[in-house]
């Protein structure tokens, strides 16, 4: 299977960011992919209010993400923000398109480095994944990359690939986090990890105000024994990589992490 990472960097309006989806997902499909990927906060970058845009999978920004999905014949998962309780919203991963539909929240928020994403988010409760091209996917977004257990629990939900959608937050050794959480992730599970996050403002010539994580770039495509197969820098752009699942299955030969494990409580 073929992919695409599209990094990019979104702001405040909902068109424009649409625009900026349709337009990167029809490079990807023009590219040869059969899913692409955008970051988190697709819908509306971080630094701006949420709770006036959230809306329900099924509502008119995610029915325009569909409709793009559609046209292209091509799996879309993409960040947007969905209605929680008491004025806050969950923190969404919408996955459409062919044979595909299906979301995922945001289970750990980021209440880390200055920023507490706990004041106007909902924390989501359970594990998604999902099949396309008889390939299955987990889902999984930003800080949940610090915790193991997600990803595992997606492996044994019969991962092999496990998608985590970001806006990583700047500051001293977070692109190095970044780097070697997608690593370590890869090595826990022995699956594919695509890390696709927003690019770099500063790369753009925009500048960011507060402390909202609004993204560094460094997208990329983990194999199942951990090793970056491709990369980006902190620019937008679009990452393409062939997916082959007999690399998942040589991994779990030589090392049978998922058959090892122990449930430990």
């Amino acid at each position: 299977m073929r992919i695409a990472l599209a990094q990019i960097i979104t702001g405040p309006s909902l068109e424009d960011n649409l625009d900026l989806l349709a337009g990167y997902a029809r490079q990807a499909k023009d590219g040869g992919a059969d899913v692409v990927i955008f970051p988190e906060a697709t819908m509306r970058a971080f630094g701006n209010p949420l709770a006036d845009i959230a809306e329900r999978t099924d509502g008119p920004w995610a029915s325009r993400v569909r409709g793009v999905a559609a046209e292209l014949d091509l799996v879309v998962v993409v960040g947007m923000f969905t209605p929680g309780v008491e004025g806050k919203v969950r923190n969404t991963l919408l996955a459409t398109g062919p044979g595909v539909e299906t979301s995922y929240d945001k289970i750990h928020l980021f209440d880390a480095f200055g920023f507490a994403e706990s004041d106007t988010v909902e924390a989501g409760t359970e594990p998604v994944t999902f099949v396309a091209g008889g390939i299955t996917f987990g889902l999984a977004t930003c800080y949940d990359i610090r915790f193991p257990a997600l990803f595992t629990a997606n492996a044994v939900h019969g991962a092999q690939v496990n998608i985590i959608c970001a806006s990583w937050g700047a500051g001293p050794g977070k692109a190095e986090q970044w780097d070697f959480l997608a690593r370590a992730r890869a090595a826990d599970t022995t699956t594919f990890v695509l890390a696709c996050g927003q690019g770099d403002p500063a790369s753009a010539g925009i500048s960011v105000k507060g402390t909202a994580p609004t993204g560094i770039g460094r997208s990329a495509v983990i194999s199942p024994f951990g090793a970056i197969i491709n990369q980006l820098d902190g620019r937008p752009g679009l990452l393409f990589a062939e997916l082959d699942t007999a690399l998942v299955d040589d991994a779990r030969r030589k090392l049978p992490v998922p058959s090892n494990r122990r449930n430990l409580g």
